[in-house]
């Protein structure tokens, strides 16, 4: 059996290594090197240096195996240009999607955001409400990542030692942010790479919301008893937090990239990376202007510098490893899954995988495979992989981000504590998802027909 691959000079054939020596070899280094990332809390060792040494080496291996045997490169060669292409189009986009966070930081926009909740007086309960909810609609702008960063900063500054709040309330955040991004293209990795493998429009994805915020609403509701009464010790006597001189304009030219962004993908034919470049170039120009005509240095160079490096290399990592995976042929066979069982089904269950062992390889796993079913159902494993990833802590980035940032407060431990309300809003969010697409009949049709190949 061989694997099939779409490359410019035809159909090539790589070998299927799955029912081969190495190929279980291969998948013996992805497993071992997983384990790594999945317990970066026991060995404190961080998630991108497993990731990509192991997306690297089976690669390498790979490679050095064609030539031992004397194989045909062509299809090694192509599904190296998938992949880079594939990488890089994630790379970028999260690249200029965390420069326009860091410089929000930097012109102290959410430092503002974040005086506003200290100085408000709130109560635990409304400090919890008031951070998920805010989890979920900035998320699907900023992505679950940055927005789990950006706010569970805010709650360790309001809040250093009573964990009976802080742990439903980073649980809540990471909830929210992951079923913010799942109905938003750029919301989460999972939906950008979806949206930009064209398995649906952009208005496609915006049809998962009520689902997404149906689970949230549930397991907010069911955290929220657990949140205990009073509030935190009020600030006073702090400067006012004032908004740096352009951080209003940055704001308006981070709605403009995403719109560039957008639009770039549905009329132009542009990977979505195009237009966040776009986007970036244009925040560069405005600093410029700032310094030069208003003595106000808005250090964008120092914004790049501070961007999670670890984040994007554990990306490229695990694109890596899956991408080695599929060209072993494991992913062929997986594929098989959709046609022995009802796609629902799969697609539920991939929702529980990828809290084991993270959305991210899960979704591009899925995508590699690329099973025939319908759009709905291609929507299904977005909301389930998306909202799935939060059943466990490290199921998905924001997970690892907020455990990162709440080192010895919110753990794997006291997350699974409450993992059952997050599971009754996982289903929640399936049901809503069933009766939507499946009573109603609403299939959802793309605006814009992808067209793959030449």
């Amino acid at each position: 059996m061989t694997t099939k691959i779409e490359g410019v000079e035809g159909v090539v054939h790589a070998v299927d290594l799955a029912v081969r020596p190495f190929g279980w070899l291969l998948l013996t280094i992805f497993v071992v090197g997983y384990y790594f990332i999945a317990a970066e809390e026991k060995y404190h060792i961080n998630k991108a240096k497993p990731a990509l040494f192991t997306g690297t080496f089976m690669f390498m291996l790979l490679g050095g195996y064609y030539a031992f045997n004397g194989l045909d490169f062509r299809a090694f060669d192509t599904e190296i240009a998938h992949l880079i292409l594939e990488i890089a189009e994630i790379f970028f986009f999260l690249f200029v999607a965390m420069t326009f966070i860091e410089a929000l930081i930097e012109r102290n926009v959410f430092d503002a955001l974040k005086e506003k909740l200290l100085k408000s007086g709130f109560g635990y309960q409304k400090l919890f409400w008031a951070t998920g909810f805010l989890a979920f609609f900035i998320s699907p702008v900023a992505d679950n990542l940055t927005t789990a960063l950006i706010l569970s900063t805010v709650l360790i500054t309001i809040e250093k030692d009573n964990k009976a709040f802080l742990v439903p309330a980073a649980i809540n955040i990471v909830v929210a942010a992951n079923a913010g991004g799942a109905w938003s293209p750029f919301g989460d990795i999972t939906t950008l790479m979806a949206w930009s493998a064209g398995k649906g429009s952009f208005i496609d994805f915006l049809f998962l919301f009520p689902a997404s915020i149906t689970g949230w609403a549930i397991t907010a509701f069911l955290l929220s008893r657990f949140v205990p009464e009073g509030r935190p010790a009020k600030i006073e006597g702090a400067e006012p937090v004032k908004i740096h001189k352009g951080g209003k304009v940055i704001v308006g030219l981070g709605i403009f990239t995403i719109a560039a962004a957008v639009l770039g993908k549905q009329l132009m034919h542009l990977p979505p990376m195009w237009g966040m470049l776009f986007g970036l170039s244009l925040l560069q120009l405005y600093a410029y202007t700032l310094k030069k005509y208003h003595n106000n240095d808005i250090q964008i160079y120092k914004s790049v510098s501070k961007v999670e490096n670890d984040t994007l290399l554990f990306f490229f990592g695990i694109l890596a490893a899956v991408g080695a995976l599929h060209f072993a042929g494991f992913l062929s066979h997986a594929a098989k899954l959709y046609t022995m069982f009802d796609p629902m089904y799969v697609n539920v269950g991939v929702g529980f995988l990828s809290a084991i062992v993270d959305n991210v390889p899960v979704m591009s796993a899925v995508l590699k495979s690329s099973p025939d079913i319908p759009l709905a159902q291609w929507m299904l494993v977005t909301l389930t992989a998306g909202v799935g990833g939060s059943l466990i802590s490290f199921g998905s980035a924001a997970g690892v981000g907020v455990m990162g940032k709440l080192k010895g407060v919110y753990t794997f431990g006291a997350h699974m504590k409450y993992s059952w309300t997050i599971l009754v809003g996982y289903f929640a969010s399936v049901t809503v998802w069933y009766f939507q697409y499946e009573i109603l009949g609403f299939y959802i049709k793309p605006a814009v027909q992808v067209v793959t190949g030449h």
